[in-house]
Parts: C-alpha cells; sequence; structure tokens
C-alpha cells in the first residue's frame, strides 16, 4: 500500500496452519475473540515494533468524546496492577458485541508489556498512518514510561513556576533581566547571524517567498534596534506589575482597588521573524508572566540562538524557566489543547493562522487581530517635509512587516492647491515604490498610476495605494 511518495507500507497476507499450544497464564490475560486481541497477538509474535490499532475516534479521551470538555490523551502509561486496562473505567459494553474502546486498551496494553509500541487512532483521519510514521502527535500513544506527562506541559509548568517568580522580585531585577537581554544581543550579534544564515540558506533551497525570507533575515542593523527597544520597554515595565488603576472607598475601612497583576502563562505563535521573540520576551518579563514560544520552523536556528539568549537573562535574577521554546513538531492544534496550563494565546503571523487559532481553541482566550492594513493620512495643515519623511519611513523602513504603510489618504486639498502630492509621490517613485491609485484619484488623473485591485489585503512589499478623501478641516 502506497501512502505517498517517499512512504510506503507493504501489507502482506500470510494464511498459515499452526498447532499452538497456549501458556493458560497467557491465554487469561489475552483471550483471543475479536480483531485487537488478534492484532496484538500476532504484532508480538513477529516482534514488531509498532501496532496500530484504528477505531473511529481519535483515540483515549479523558472522558467521553462527546462530553463537553473531553481531551484527547497523546500519552497513556497504563497501570498493570489496575489490570490489563490500566485502570481505565469504561462504560458497559454491549451484551451481544464484543470489542469497542475497552478491548483495544487491553490488547495494547498486553502488547505493550511485550516490547511493542501500540498506537490507537481514528482510521477515518485522512493520512493517519503517515502522520503515525512521521512521528507527529496522532492518537493514543501507549508508554512504560512513568514521566509520560507531555513534554509541552511540563515547559508549560516551568513557565508558570518562572512567571510567578517574576511577578514575586522588585520592578528593578525584571528590569535588569531586560536589559542585559539587550546586551547580550549585541555583545552576540556575530553568533546570532551565524545561526541566521543557516536558516537563510536553508530558506533559499525549499523557495520561501521573498516576503517571508525578509522577514526571517537578521542584520546588524535589526539586532541594534531590536536593544535599543528592549531598553525602552525595561525603563517602561517599573509600573507594569501591581500599581493601582484605580479605588474606591466601599465603606468605612473597606477600599476596591483595581491592581494590574500577571495573566499567567502566555502562548505566543509566530511566524518566520525571529526577531519578535527577544520583543515578546521582554515584554513578558515586564509583566511578570510566565511564557511558552512556537515560532515557524523556517527560523528554527535563530530562535534557538535568540532562546538561549533569554534564558541567560532570566538566570540573572532566578528564573531561567520562565520563558520556554516550544522546539518540537507539536502542532498548533495539540499546543490549543492546554487549557488548564495555558491563559491566554496570542497569535502574530497570517489572518489564516489568526483565524485557525481562533477555531481551534475552545477554553484559552485568544488576543487575535484583524487585517492589519495600516493607513496614513496626509490632513491639509500638516507640514510637508515631515509628511514627506514620515511616508517614507513607514513604507520603505522595513516593508515586509506587518505594521509597514498599505494605504495613504490624501486630503482633497492637497490634491489640488500645494506640491505636496507630487513631492510625496516622487519620493516614493525614487524608492522603488509602485503607486495604485485609489478610486476617486484615479478619476481625477487622466495620466496617473494604475488603479488599485483592492483594499483588503496586505501587500508586505514596496507598494502603495494612495486614495484621494473629501473632508473638512478643523480650522
Amino acid at each position: 500500500m502506497c501512502i505517498s511518495n517517499d512512504v510506503c507500507v507493504t501489507v502482506v497476507v500470510v494464511v498459515v496452519v499452526v498447532v499452538v499450544v497456549v501458556d493458560e497464564e497467557v491465554s487469561r490475560k489475552l483471550d483471543i475473540r475479536d480483531n485487537d486481541s488478534l492484532a496484538a497477538r500476532l504484532a508480538v509474535e513477529v516482534d514488531g515494533d509498532l501496532l496500530l490499532l484504528m477505531t473511529d475516534v481519535d483515540g483515549i479521551y479523558t472522558r467521553p468524546p462527546g462530553d463537553e470538555g473531553a481531551r484527547l490523551i497523546d500519552c497513556f502509561v497504563p497501570d498493570v496492577r489496575e489490570g490489563a486496562a490500566g485502570g481505565v473505567v469504561f462504560g458497559d459494553k454491549s451484551a451481544v458485541g464484543t470489542g469497542g474502546m475497552d478491548s483495544k486498551v487491553r490488547a495494547a496494553t498486553w502488547a505493550l508489556e511485550r516490547g511493542t509500541s501500540v498506537v490507537i487512532c481514528n482510521g477515518f483521519a485522512p493520512g493517519a498512518i503517515k502522520s503515525v510514521l512521521e512521528g507527529r502527535k496522532v492518537g493514543t500513544f501507549f508508554t512504560t514510561r512513568g514521566d509520560a506527562d507531555q513534554q509541552v506541559e511540563v515547559l508549560a509548568r516551568q513557565a508558570r513556576v518562572g512567571g510567578r517568580l517574576l511577578q514575586a522580585m522588585p520592578p528593578a531585577q525584571r528590569e535588569s533581566a531586560i536589559n542585559r537581554l539587550a546586551d547580550l544581543l549585541e555583545a552576540r550579534t556575530h553568533d546570532l547571524l551565524a545561526a541566521n544564515k543557516l536558516d537563510l540558506e536553508e530558506a533559499a533551497r525549499t523557495g520561501l517567498s521573498a516576503t517571508l525570507t525578509a522577514r526571517l533575515e537578521l542584520t546588524p542593523a535589526k539586532l541594534s534596534g531590536l536593544a535599543a527597544g528592549l531598553r525602552q520597554i525595561a525603563e517602561a515595565s517599573r509600573g507594569a506589575v501591581g500599581r493601582t488603576l484605580s479605588r474606591m472607598l466601599l465603606a468605612e475601612g473597606v477600599e476596591l482597588r483595581q491592581v494590574t497583576v500577571p495573566i499567567g502563562v502566555l502562548l505566543v505563535i509566530f511566524e518566520s521573524r525571529p526577531d519578535c521573540l527577544p520583543q515578546v520576551a521582554s515584554l513578558a518579563m515586564a509583566t511578570g508572566n510566565g511564557l511558552l514560544l512556537k515560532g515557524g520552523s523556517e527560523a528554527q536556528r535563530s530562535n534557538q540562538a535568540l532562546m538561549a539568549l533569554v534564558r541567560e537573562a532570566l538566570a540573572t535574577v532566578g528564573a531561567p524557566g520562565a520563558a520556554q521554546l516550544v522546539a518540537s513538531r507539536e502542532d498548533v492544534a495539540d499546543l490549543l489543547q492546554l487549557e488548564g496550563e495555558i491563559d491566554l494565546v496570542i497569535p502574530r503571523g497570517s489572518n489564516d493562522l489568526v483565524r485557525t487559532v481562533q477555531e481551534q481553541a475552545r477554553a484559552i482566550p485568544v488576543l487575535g487581530h484583524a487585517e492589519g492594513i495600516c493607513h496614513a493620512f496626509i490632513d491639509c495643515d500638516a507640514d510637508p517635509d515631515k509628511a514627506v519623511k514620515l511616508v517614507l519611513d513607514a513604507k520603505c523602513d522595513y516593508p515586509s512587516a506587518c505594521n509597514a504603510l498599505e494605504t495613504l489618504l490624501i486630503h482633497e486639498d492637497i490634491f489640488r492647491g500645494s506640491g505636496v502630492f507630487t513631492s510625496v509621490c516622487q519620493a516614493l517613485q525614487r524608492r522603488g515604490v509602485r503607486i495604485n491609485a485609489g478610486p476617486r484619484l484615479a478619476s481625477l488623473l487622466t495620466f496617473g498610476p494604475p488603479l488599485a485591485t483592492n483594499f483588503k489585503y496586505v501587500l508586505l512589499s514596496l507598494c502603495v495605494c494612495v486614495c484621494v478623501c473629501v473632508c473638512v478641516c478643523a480650522r
């Protein structure tokens, strides 16, 4: 059976007549009376490495799959002291049927005790076998390890402990950790650029888009600017935690206060941009939150190098575990099942990423964003020189950034009565920016830029839409 071009499974059916003398104790533990027990016995007899038991649900759940709050168990450690089912309690079985999940768990436990790994998964899921063979988190994996807590859950717990340490320490210590991270970014620039170069080479081999490659690239100037930004965050962090926003006297000796406190453990999912990692880490330090970071695979080496600096900075204040990088091949969907460990999810990336996270996060709040189509408006009273400089900086400094200028709005009086419109357009064109015209601008020009095709998508390139607005200036 061919699953894909690079993964093939050969299924051979052999019919053999065998006279078997079954050990009484073994027979008592696993009666062969359904497909599950037969599969387990065959897998052990042929010394198989992996047994796949497929069913019509995704695996073993903490409660019946249809119940609210039911959660898939990714790794299951049977407790043989509680019986072959490992202590799992099942509902009543059918009076006429055999098998079911009870049978699968017993068969899986029996095979596991004899050295065969077992996965129970959904046989109707597309590509289920291929996904299991690739090592992806599919179904329920049976293991004998006593410490089978999921690594991501362990990281989340460590982040929570570290976040509480940050919350409890004086503001000056949190500030010093952020400043230390800024110093490390400048001191280890060579190492960071070397790691980033490997990611860029891999991106070139895999054909990563020009926009994502631009986001992926780190430069000395970008790292220097990043360090400067972190120092600003450090300075502003002094009143981030424990600050009283308001107070109200309810009765004699009873006062109600609104005080800033950390949220808990944040999961930040970001794409391509490795410079996002120290930015988010510094904000988490400033606010006393634990942090889980899930970056794109295209920036794996860069993220690991940056994360090492984050942990080094946190170690100076005794909280190295407050920020954790999820470097395994965990799916976003798997991370979003950790509702007991994560308090807020923040996706930073494409609109598709944000929408997917919002759909899959059932019990965890998500702080998402919209399309991020950034506008600038030149008013009729704007300073011409300053307007040109601001527009150039907003569009040309980092065109692939999600907060780069996409649409330029110009007051009608400027278009008709001054040279600001011409100056702005000429300055943009000298920097290689392609200009598209909005509907009103296109109607006012006989020969001008091409009409913009849409206003709903982020361009992320040296392209800008210019529109003329009709409004009344406040005098």
